[in-house]
């Protein structure tokens, strides 16, 4: 088959593909709006995470170059992928061809995967620093730069075989969308989408869930309960985001490619690709802003503010039976606004990142025992605003999960 027949075929399957699923002028509006929305709230989140990454260089470490890919991955889709549907929903048909569906589907599929490894890596590297005591200092740097690498080399592994003959990219859905071809039922194509679901899918859920469950053991044996409620927080929102982002898009792709022909309206795999795209939404929330060495004192202070903030880690000379019997111990230097604390909490080694002005992230400041404070001004007190913008943004987000899913019953109903 030649090249042009190649993209007549297509062509005409985009066609056929839209009128068997083809929307009211009403649905494909709203669909329009919902994409809308999505691109500004990704766009800014992802940006501005960037931001504030490149702007201080505090903020550089390792593990914290797995959120900068993170939100980096996640802005590429905005930029690449989200016009381009947002587009073909405002006219009701897709508007670039059979070669812009395909680099739709091979871009979006590239970048999504990136940020699904990415986060399964950075459940990885935190697992290692509370279980294993690794310590995420600069020292980590290259082992972080090859975590980041992996991810791009195993989502290219798998995001390029479509285009060189195991499956294809093509319409999916109403017509506006394009993806891998789950509708085929070849052996290849059906092997090609049970290696994704697995490779892609299944195996970053398993270790993201097994490295956090450890971590939430950890923490309920070993810290206090409003830390441990905070941790349990934080797990849970990270698991669940993955879990409502991805998993329905997952379960619909294999539906699709094994079960009854025809069993599943076109309409129907509207709500499963809306919320993977929301994951550009939420991921920048709970991975970056949420990140307590990101608020906005960080935006605020010049450049003679520096808070390095009450970190402190247990040095691997001190036995787990002399944790209890630690004692926080301050000096009084000659300095009046310096104040050096050397402090031994009882806490697990890789947990001390809950300690107040810690970034999060545990085993962050692993290697240090004692560390010091510059305070010129006093820190803020009562809900940061980063909080504030943070629960406002979550709540945008859930607000927007209603939305389509209300939307598409009201569709199919109608």
């Amino acid at each position: 088959m030649t090249a042009q027949q190649l993209s007549q075929n297509l062509t005409a399957l985009l066609d056929l593909t839209a009128a068997k699923g083809a929307l009211s002028r009403v649905g494909h509006t709203t669909v329009a709006v919902v994409l809308g929305v999505i691109f500004v709230l990704g766009f800014l989140g992802n940006f501005v995470a960037l931001l504030v990454f490149s702007r201080y260089s505090v903020l550089r470490t390792p593990v914290n170059l797995l959120l900068i890919n993170i939100s980096a991955s996640d802005l590429f889709v905005c930029i690449f992928g989200t016009p381009m549907s947002f587009a073909a929903s405002v006219r009701g048909r897709w508007l670039t061809g059979n070669y812009g569906c395909r680099w739709y589907g091979f871009s979006n599929a590239l970048f999504g995967i990136v940020s699904l490894v990415s986060l399964s890596l950075l459940s990885f590297e935190r697992y290692s620093a509370v279980l294993h005591s690794i310590p995420l200092d600069s020292s980590q740097f290259g082992r972080a730069r090859l975590a980041v690498a992996a991810s791009w080399v195993y989502s290219l592994a798998w995001t390029l075989p479509p285009l060189l003959g195991w499956s294809s990219y093509g319409p999916e859905g109403t017509g506006t969308t394009c993806s891998v071809q789950w509708h085929q039922r070849s052996p290849e194509s059906r092997s090609y989408v049970s290696c994704l679901f697995i490779f892609c899918l299944l195996l970053p859920l398993l270790l993201m869930v097994f490295c956090y469950g450890r971590i939430l053991l950890v923490v309920r044996t070993t810290s206090a309960e409003r830390r441990e409620s905070r941790v349990l927080l934080m797990v849970v929102s990270m698991v669940t985001g993955y879990l409502v982002c991805w998993l329905p898009y997952g379960v619909v792709a294999l539906l699709i490619s094994f079960g009854r022909p025809g069993a599943l309206p076109p309409v129907a795999s509207l709500v499963p690709a809306l919320l993977a795209k929301t994951s550009t939404v939420l991921n920048p929330v709970i991975y970056v802003l949420l990140n307590k060495q990101v608020t906005v004192n960080h935006l605020l202070k010049d450049d003679n503010y520096t808070y390095q903030g009450l970190t402190s880690t247990l040095a691997k000379n001190f036995p787990r039976d002399r944790l209890t019997e630690a004692r926080p111990h301050t000096s009084l230097p000659m300095d009046p606004q310096t104040t050096t604390h050397t402090l031994t909490p009882p806490l697990h080694p890789g947990l001390l990142y809950m300690v107040e002005g810690g970034t999060g992230l545990p085993g962050e400041n692993l290697g240090r025992h004692t560390c010091k404070s510059h305070i010129e001004r006093p820190r803020p007190v009562g809900i940061e605003p980063s909080a504030v913008v943070s629960g406002i943004y979550i709540y945008i987000w859930y607000i927007l999960h209603i939305y389509i899913v209300c939307t598409v019953i009201i569709m199919i109903l109608v």
